[in-house]
């Protein structure tokens, strides 16, 4: 039988984590977790893998409390360290961060955090205000700590990963920010941490976001109508049951709104966000507008 993988370093402490990780020629890769590690994650370590060679990977497992509001499900978040450290063990992860609140904000929560601007004000920002404060921050910091070359985030949480490209931009922080598909069940849901919260009877009503999305593709694919496409997923989301959503919404890649009528071969993205049960799930999803070739000529919406 083959050996089983090496055990990852375990750092808690910013000495520990400058011990473990060193800066080689291939350089050095992070992707940062809350933990409750699942085959999505997986997927962000194995292009990390990729991008860096030989070089570090490290992972963050560090359930950020600047992140969670009010009413939020912090004490309930998942915390399933010793299935982690297997999963980043399966991947050949190196280094595993996993330092306590008190070494990420010493002496409580920091004075100085970073202004998400404008974009943290929609979709999940106007539904979790300070949401994306909390986030860009904790990821500030990770940066400033381990002081990776690249880190690898999935774009499921597509506003977080358009919000901390802008952070790494605009605060000249020296690190690329690689965007991971999105890993998906066999039937189309999301993976997500927050997926085992579901019952067998939301589980299977929760495959209606991915549905929506994937209707709003299929749309777009013979309109040049953003609307149509958008009447697309509502129509399959409205029918439904069980699901409220918070948003639904189709945009342009750097989620600004689009025109009434687009451009042939125009990329958009669609993003949901709805409560299934107690359980809060978000999804996005690229969607590319007809080819003019492609056009029924038919762009008139459902009834």
């Amino acid at each position: 039988m083959p050996a089983p993988p090496s055990r990852p370093v375990v750092a808690s402490s910013r000495a520990d984590l400058a011990e473990a990780v060193r800066s080689p020629a291939g350089g050095v890769a992070l992707v940062p977790t809350m933990g409750a590690l699942h085959d999505g994650h997986a997927s962000l370590m194995r292009v990390a893998r990729a991008r860096v060679g030989s070089g570090p990977v490290v992972v963050s497992v560090f359930v950020n409390p600047l992140q969670f509001g009010p009413g939020e499900d912090l004490d309930r978040y998942p915390r399933t360290f010793d299935a982690d450290l297997d999963v980043c063990a399966a991947e050949g992860v190196d280094v595993v961060f996993a330092p306590s609140v008190d070494e990420v904000y010493p002496g409580g929560d920091p004075q100085v955090t970073v202004d998400p601007g404008p974009l943290a004000g929609v979709l999940e920002g106007a539904v979790r205000p300070g949401h994306f404060a909390g986030v860009l921050t904790v990821v500030a910091k990770l940066f400033g700590l381990v002081r990776p070359d690249l880190a690898v985030f999935g774009e499921k949480d597509y506003q977080q990963l358009t919000l901390i490209r802008r952070m790494a931009a605009d605060l000249c922080l020296g690190v690329e920010v690689v965007g991971a598909a999105t890993q998906r069940e066999d039937d189309g849901l999301a993976m997500s941490s927050r997926n085992r919260y579901l019952d067998p009877e939301e589980r299977r009503r929760a495959i209606a976001l991915s549905e929506a999305l994937y209707a709003a593709r299929a749309a777009a694919a013979v309109t040049s109508r953003p609307a149509v496409a958008l009447a697309a997923a509502q129509e399959v989301l409205g029918r439904a049951a069980g699901v409220q959503p918070d948003y639904l919404v189709l945009t342009d890649p750097a989620l600004q709104p689009l025109p009434e009528e687009v451009a042939a071969d125009t990329e958009a993205r669609a993003l949901v966000a709805a409560r299934v049960g107690g359980t809060r799930l978000i999804d996005n999803l690229a969607v590319r507008f007809a080819t003019s070739g492609d056009r029924t000529g038919d762009d008139s919406l459902p009834t």
